[in-house]
């Protein structure tokens, strides 16, 4: 292995499923702004995730409809004109 190429910062963090208020904590090297309080009662850094295993439906078998960032509706008003009538 070639050394001195792996960061050495690595830390914990608290990665939260937005969709579902799941948390995760692991070790990550991840920058993040915010911070959260994790159920052990001490603050870590947060990085927030739209899909994680929680709410995957691969992993869950569930289908669940998730827009964010209204992506749908943006590319339905982008391609209205191409609609047959």
């Amino acid at each position: 292995m070639k050394k001195e190429i792996h960061p050495k910062d690595y830390r914990l963090v608290v990665f939260k499923d937005i969709s579902n208020d799941e948390m995760i904590l692991t070790k990550s090297c991840t920058k993040s702004r915010e911070t959260i309080m994790f159920t052990d009662g001490k603050e870590y850094p947060l990085v927030k995730m739209e899909v994680s295993s929680f709410s995957h439906p691969f992993f869950t078998g569930k289908v669940k409809f998730v827009d964010t960032a209204g992506r749908i509706d943006k590319f339905n008003k982008k391609f209205a004109k191409f609609t047959s009538k």
